[in-house]
């Protein structure tokens, strides 16, 4: 998946909001561990929030980063917190239904 629409970005947002962070940036910014972090916690939840606790100057170049690295999509940026997307290959662990 390679492209939403904007009524599909409403539900994964609103879906989002009532997770929490589970993949956090602090004092070593994007290293290959976080960006594997990152990668299994897509694979595994398809919908995780990116917390920013460090480097909130250079956030935009650090998503896009992850958003290429990882293939996922950028749902939404809230103030430190970004929600990205990622459809599961296999149809069984698909658990988002958009």
């Amino acid at each position: 998946m390679t492209h939403i629409n904007g009524q599909q970005k409403r539900k994964l947002k609103s879906i989002a909001h009532h997770i929490k962070p589970v993949v956090y940036i602090g004092k070593n910014g994007v290293s290959e561990s976080l960006i594997a972090a990152c990668d299994k916690s897509l694979f595994d939840h398809e919908l995780i929030k990116v917390k920013f606790i460090g480097f909130k100057d250079e956030k935009k170049s650090f998503i896009e980063m992850l958003i290429a690295r990882t293939g996922s999509l950028l749902i939404s940026i809230t103030g430190n917190v970004a929600v990205l997307f990622r459809r599961n290959e296999d149809p069984e662990r698909q658990r988002i239904v958009i």
